[in-house]
């Protein structure tokens, strides 16, 4: 979907690296559970890039960045191949997935009709700001603008993208510190190819009038 978080970094590595003219850029919402996105993914998810013919498909976001990075002229920029940094931004990519991802189903998943309960939601946040926040900020943009860089990379890919799902709940965000709010804007504005992705779900989100969107933290 290319409204949904998981889909920005993919997205914006393409539009970034002008891959275009090889990569169709397919709106797979409502497909996924179909037979013929089944046979090229079982875990039914999205984003998904399928190589065509017998070769199979990759899911899964960093995986998919980190392989149009390392396949692709001019992707060492969002990937350095310095060996050190490299294993730092993979190091954040799995702490997006592991510690920060999981936070955010209860906060904003209600903008797509799923069930998310307030206090999971409270829960996640106070985890948010009381755990990870703190290691973003205090460690990963210690010294840096971006996560252990001067440049964005695919790990500002991962991240950013998935604090919009805060908007959803208004009281939420207002309580994001405003090092964290600017980290989300400085990376997104280094996309500008990909605004219109990032404002789909930023519209989606900020839009929201339904149950629990005024809830407190």
């Amino acid at each position: 979907m290319t409204s949904a978080a998981n889909s920005h970094g993919p997205v914006a590595i393409v539009k970034h690296l002008k891959l275009e003219s090889k990569i169709e850029i397919v709106n797979a919402y409502g497909k996924t559970r179909t037979p013929e996105f089944l046979a090229i993914n079982p875990c039914h998810t999205a984003p998904t890039l399928e190589f065509g013919g017998d070769d199979g498909a990759i899911w899964e976001s960093c995986a998919i960045m980190r392989y149009l990075c390392v396949n692709n002229e001019g992707g060492e920029d969002l990937y350095p191949t310095d060996p050190k940094l490299r294993g730092r931004i993979d190091m954040v990519m799995d702490w997006r997935q592991t510690s920060l991802y999981p936070c955010f189903p209860d906060i904003g998943y209600l903008i797509f009709g799923m069930e998310c309960t307030d206090e999971g939601a409270k829960k996640s946040f106070a985890k948010l700001l009381d755990e990870h926040f703190p290691v973003l900020v205090d460690v990963f943009l210690k010294d840096t603008a971006f996560c252990f860089s001067d440049k964005p990379t695919i790990a500002d890919l991962a991240i950013a993208p998935t604090l919009t799902f805060l908007k959803a709940r208004k009281n939420f965000w207002e309580k994001v510190p405003e090092k964290v709010k600017d980290y989300y804007t400085r990376v997104l504005e280094a996309f500008p190819d990909t605004k219109e992705n990032f404002d789909m779900l930023d519209g989606m989100c900020t839009g929201f009038d339904g149950e629990g969107a005024d809830l407190s933290p």
